[in-house]
């Protein structure tokens, strides 16, 4: 499934960004705010792919 995929490949880029935040880089706080925005979403979508799949032909 293409969405989860993509939701993988979000969490993968936003390591690095969340290991800045911790050590106090105010930026890098701001990056993973929006990222995990947009992880909320693709999860959204995977979960709406889901109930799709689920729906009889």
């Amino acid at each position: 499934m293409e969405e989860f995929e993509s939701l993988k490949q979000l969490i993968v880029e936003i390591e690095e960004d969340i290991r800045k935040a911790e050590g106090g880089n105010k930026a890098a706080g701001t990056r993973v705010r929006k990222q995990m925005q947009d992880i909320k979403n693709m999860a959204q979508a995977v979960r709406q792919k889901v109930l799709e799949l689920r729906e009889p032909s």
